[in-house]
Parts: C-alpha cells; structure tokens; sequence
C-alpha cells in the first residue's frame, strides 16, 4: 500500500502512564477522514470517561498525517508514557534521553491578606513574579541544556547559551523564567559540583548574585530582590500600579524543595490578576476565537472562549492555553479571558477548576 493515497494503512497507539496515584491512558491513532487522513485522540484517567480531540482540523494526506502522530507519540513516551497496559516505563524510550531528573520547586498561591503580612515579616523576602516560562538552565563543561519544568529537556534561545558559556564556572544549575529570548534568573541549584539545594536560600541567591555577570542587558539577567520590609511594601505597590503579575515571596531560611507541597509552603506567589490553563476545545467557526474547557471530576466542562490576536496562530482543538481573567463565576465561566500563549510544559490533565479564582457570591450579583 502507498502512503499518501486512501489505501495506506490507517494506525493506531495506546500510550500508559501509572506513578503514585495517577493512572492514565491516551490514545492516537490516524484514521480516514473525507478524502483523506485524521489524527484523532483520546486521554483520560484509566477506567473513566475519556476526553477527545482532533489534531488535524480538515483532512490532510497520509504523509502528513503520520508526521503528526509520530510527533505526537514521541512527546507522550517523553513524558513517561510507554506503550503498554502495565505503564513501566521501557528503558530504550526518548525520556530515557530526555528526562534530566531536575525537577524544579513550584508555588502556592496566596491571597492579598496573606501577602500583606509576609512582607512585614523579617524572615521573608520579595521578588517581581515575571510572566514567563519556567525554565531551568543546567551547564556542564560546555554543554548548555534548558530544562522544562517537567524535568525534561528544552531548546533554548541561541543568545540565552551564548551567555551562559560565558558564566563560570564550567558546572551549575540556575533556576529562573523564559521571557521571549531573556532568562531571568532567581535560584542557584549547583555550582562548581556542589548541590546547593539544602542551604538556605539566602546562601543560594548570594552565590548566584556572584555569578559573572557583566551589564544590565545581557540575555541573562538576575531578579530583582528586596529584604527590608519598607523596600518589600514598595516594590508591591509599585508592581500593582504598574498593572504587573504579582510578587514571589520566600522564607530566607529556605532550602529548595523540588516540587509542589499540598498547601503553603517555604516560597509562595500572589498575582494581581489571575490566570487559569485551560484546554482549546476547537474554534469558533470562521471567528479567531476558541472554545475553553476545564476539567472538573471526570468530566470537562466549558469555561467560555477566549479571542485570538491576529498576530497569534489559533491554537488546536486539544492544546493548552494560558488565559488571563478578572474572575470566574457560575460554574467556572470566565470573565474577561485575554489569551497570554499556548502551554507546551503543562498537561492537559492539570487543567482543573481547581484553579479558578471564583466570583464571591452576592445576594444582589446578577452575574453569581
């Protein structure tokens, strides 16, 4: 049979990943559609309703097609997920060459009140929380390696490595955000060999403060950090009336923690607005705006659309978008979305309404 022609062979792949408590499956499979090919899938948690989705919006040629599911299968076995019903990860996979094992502290949301009293408080300090992308940037001789924050590997702006050739010396690990093609640095991991994640805090920021950094606009750049609570308090009123995301507050004494803690927690985020991931459930027709979904239980839910800027490709039924909201209310509907950018370092199944920062509830409210 002949790929590129109707009589070309239709395929499917059935991908498992069971760790802890998840236990998941996803589906891909290429299957005719018109006069010609779909790439179709499903995902879900084992044994419950399965959400699907569509990665080609009108029928493409065979060739086409298996380019995107090939794509598609190798991302999931990156991530963990390998064939076969038993999800035991098979040592001959790409995350066998692409997980680092570098896994990077996530944040807990605060609210205003709480934020409030840890920048009165001496044990605590501040930074601007930038709207960016996680990243990790590990080197090792001269080999510069980006690391997402799911641990796995990453490209990296050409200038953003050419900068941290130049960073001695020859072997660390700096945590920190993506903005377009500058890394904005605000921890220090490892440096010359050495494991620094058990020191406090302060130890780390200083070590990588010393860091060989020379003028304000390299593509490298350190986060600006504040300690005395009357610097702390400035810098969040002006960070708020400049309409900026938020402020990262962190207990000085810290050491770093890799993952996410069930509540609380040594460092903490507090936005000025908020922000959800959610899942393009398709397009609006012939508008340049997409369907939002959510998941909630075992079920997806429609939270609204979000309108794409024409400078934007329109995302794909099944990807992950960062939206931009002043509130949700009824059952998760989203006021006000502003589409910030597709999230290719977060999973679909981390899209929950257990995000959403909901409406308080009025008696006299025509929206609750």
């Amino acid at each position: 049979m002949t790929a590129g022609t109707l009589s070309a062979q239709a395929e499917r792949a059935s991908l498992y990943y069971r760790e802890g408590s998840s236990d998941k499956e996803y589906h891909v499979q290429i299957e005719p559609s018109g006069d010609g090919w779909a790439v179709t899938f499903a995902y879900g948690r084992r044994g419950t309703t399965l959400a699907i989705g569509r990665k080609t919006a009108t029928p493409v040629g065979f060739d086409a097609a298996r380019r995107i599911y090939d794509k598609l299968v190798r991302e999931k076995m990156a991530k963990g997920y390998p064939p076969g019903e038993a999800g035991t990860p098979y040592q001959d996979t790409p995350k066998a060459e692409r997980a680092t094992g570098v896994v990077p502290q996530l944040l807990n949301p605060i609210d205003e009140e709480q934020a409030e009293k840890l920048l009165a408080d001496p044990a605590w300090l501040c930074q601007e929380k930038l709207d960016g992308c996680r990243v990790l940037i590990k080197r090792v001789g001269e080999d510069i390696i980006g690391i997402n924050r799911r641990g796995l590997v990453i490209s990296l702006p050409q200038t953003v490595v050419g900068c941290a050739l130049s960073i001695g010396p020859q072997q660390w690990i700096m945590d920190g955000e993506c903005i377009g093609d500058v890394f904005h640095a605000f921890d220090l991991l490892e440096r010359a060999c050495v494991d620094l994640r058990s020191q406090p805090y302060k130890k780390r920021l200083t070590l990588l403060y010393s860091m060989s950094l020379a003028g304000p606009n390299l593509p490298i750049r350190f986060v600006r950090t504040t300690t005395k609570a009357a610097d702390k308090k400035a810098m969040f009123a002006e960070l708020k009336r400049q309409n900026r995301e938020g402020i990262v507050l962190k207990r000085i004494d810290a050491p770093y923690t890799p993952g996410r803690p069930a509540s609380g927690g040594d460092q903490v985020k507090h936005k000025f607005y908020s922000t959800a991931s959610c899942i393009v459930a398709g397009s609006n027709g012939s508008r340049r705006s997409v369907k939002l979904e959510l998941i909630n239980g075992d079920q997806r839910v429609n939270v609204g659309s979000v309108t794409i800027p024409p400078n934007q490709d329109i995302p794909a039924a099944g990807q992950v978008i960062e939206v931009r909201y002043l509130y949700a209310f009824g059952g998760g509907c989203l006021y006000q979305p502003v589409f910030l950018g597709v999230r290719n370092d977060i999973d679909a199944n981390a899209c929950t309404v257990g995000q959403l920062k909901m409406k308080p509830v009025d008696a006299g409210d025509d929206d609750v």
